[in-house]
């Protein structure tokens, strides 16, 4: 049975595992088939997950619009939960950059819509927060929205503690979306800050980029150009991480007959992220789920994972290289 939770103000239960679609908009990870997109969204849905979060730097808007066809063939809109997000600026694919200014967000959750084909968005979050553009500014249109109907609940991605205390004193903030995985947990203090303040937790990269599937070998060619983005695919990173990721899938195999891709899921779940979102292009990618449902670590489980890190990773790197620019003019 699938493992549920609650964002406040959404009355529908919200399945604890999401479906992860950036890859699905082709951006830095190689093609993209649209057809293996939708039947894994239509895959997803049958084994239970209805949360599903996408944003519209995936692909500059292929992955909303993938989505907004899945959703429209498989019908039952009421029982999807849809997270998107705004303030980038994607006019321009080698200028891409924050931008949570009123007139901008306007425009973007227009078109985040009718991509979508939907009329209202479940979760609609700040993507980055603009260092150029007050929380004020973008909380108050925030809240007008959610007043309009056209959003459901208000959420922000990638903040910092104190940029979510700011956002929160013009609008009310129920869902919180951060990096987070066996191998990236800088947002642990993001987590306790949502515990103690009834806000939902999101992390994701729960398989650090395809890292933890076990699937990847030195060898590898990253179509996708993963390796340029992130430095944990480049030497002399890389294959440390390969060697740790080997001893991890060889330990949970032994311990407790399960895949890597089980273990990173419920890894997230069980250290406190509340919604863990699974990035899947296709259907056979999603078999693992089975795996995962009500099963749980034990406190030696932990124990041994951070020890097998220890060992094998001598520096670790974590997920700051993903922030794109600020804006450069005020």
């Amino acid at each position: 049975m699938m493992e549920f939770t609650k964002i406040p103000t959404i009355n529908s239960k919200v399945s604890r595992i999401g479906l992860g679609t950036w890859a699905m908009g082709g951006s830095l990870w190689g093609d993209t088939d649209e057809q293996a997109s939708i039947q894994t969204i239509h895959r997803a849905l049958e084994l239970g997950i209805n949360f599903i979060d996408t944003a519209p730097g995936y692909g500059f808007g292929l992955s909303e619009e993938v989505i907004g066809k899945a959703i429209k063939q498989y019908g039952k809109r009421e029982n999807v939960i849809i997270a998107t997000k705004c303030g980038l600026n994607l006019q321009e694919q080698c200028n891409v950059y924050r931008d949570s200014r009123r007139q901008s967000i306007l425009a973007e959750i227009d078109a985040s819509l009718k991509r979508l084909q939907v009329d209202y968005i479940d979760l609609y979050q700040v993507h980055w927060p603009d260092e150029h553009t007050s929380q004020e500014e973008t909380a108050i249109l925030f809240r007008e929205l959610l007043q309009q109907g056209k959003i459901r609940t208000i959420g922000v991605s990638n903040y910092s503690i104190e940029q979510i205390k700011e956002f929160s004193k013009f609008a009310p903030l129920h869902a919180i979306q951060h990096p987070f995985n066996i191998f990236e947990r800088e947002a642990e203090p993001i987590l306790n800050y949502c515990k103690k303040n009834n806000i939902t937790s999101i992390g994701y990269s729960s398989l650090c980029r395809g890292l933890l599937t076990g699937t990847l070998k030195e060898d590898h060619v990253f179509e996708e150009l993963r390796k340029n983005f992130d430095p944990k695919f480049r030497k002399p990173h890389f294959p440390q991480y390969l060697i740790c990721v080997g001893r991890l899938q060889q330990w949970i195999s032994d311990v407790h007959k399960k895949s890597l891709t089980a273990l990173a899921i419920r890894w997230s779940l069980e250290k406190g992220v509340d919604i863990s979102l699974w990035g899947a292009r296709t259907p056979n990618e999603l078999n693992p789920i089975a795996e995962i449902i009500e099963w749980h670590l034990t406190p030696q489980d932990f124990i041994e994972i951070d020890k097998i890190i220890a060992e094998t990773i001598t520096d670790p790197i974590g997920p700051q290289f993903m922030s794109p620019p600020s804006r450069k003019f005020n």
